[in-house]
């Protein structure tokens, strides 16, 4: 079975539909397998649109406070103080005034803090804004991928449906005209 970069199986499509099904199990059994496969791409969706809208966050976060590091080291040095706001909280701001540093605390998650040099800061900014932007881009493509893979499975559903419902109505049919001709 294909599979994508990132190891997510590709739905085969279903060209033939009578080959395949004499191939494998009753159209009820090839019913339910497709509705399995589907509810599995949808969730793989849904974790994917979870994952990209959270990169969609931070990225302008780590992008910020990136700027700010690069501006703390262009004034480094020159013996100007810095006069700033920064948040508290979302709505919160104070006022600041930054005399000199060469250190900076960044926040990691899970509410802790580390003391980074200001060289060190930007380089562990710079290395997770591009792995950000990176996992951004594959996630992207693995929503695309997974859209695809769930129009597929429709598909072959409902192909499947339509030549079951008709091969019931030749069925019908066939008894009607045996029935009539007896």
């Amino acid at each position: 079975m294909e599979t994508n970069p990132r190891g997510i199986p590709q739905a085969p499509f279903i060209d033939n539909v009578e080959a395949y099904l004499k191939q494998n199990e009753s159209a009820e059994i090839t019913l339910k397998k497709f509705a399995e496969t589907l509810s599995k791409y949808r969730f793989m969706e849904n974790n994917m649109l979870q994952r990209k809208h959270s990169l969609e966050t931070k990225i302008p976060e780590i992008e910020k406070t990136l700027a700010m590091v690069e501006h703390l080291i262009s004034k480094q040095g020159t013996g100007e103080p810095i006069h700033t706001r920064f948040e508290l909280h979302d709505t919160c701001y104070a006022k600041a005034r930054i005399d000199s540093t060469d250190q900076v605390y960044l926040w990691l998650g899970a509410n802790v803090m580390l003391e980074y040099t200001l060289e060190e800061a930007h380089t562990l900014l710079k290395d997770k804004l591009a792995t950000a932007r990176s996992t951004l881009t594959t996630t992207t493509d693995d929503v695309e991928f997974l859209r695809e893979q769930v129009t597929t499975m429709e598909v072959n559903t409902a192909r499947v449906y339509n030549w079951d419902v008709k091969q019931r109505q030749q069925a019908r049919l066939a008894a009607t005209e045996e029935t009539v001709a007896a």
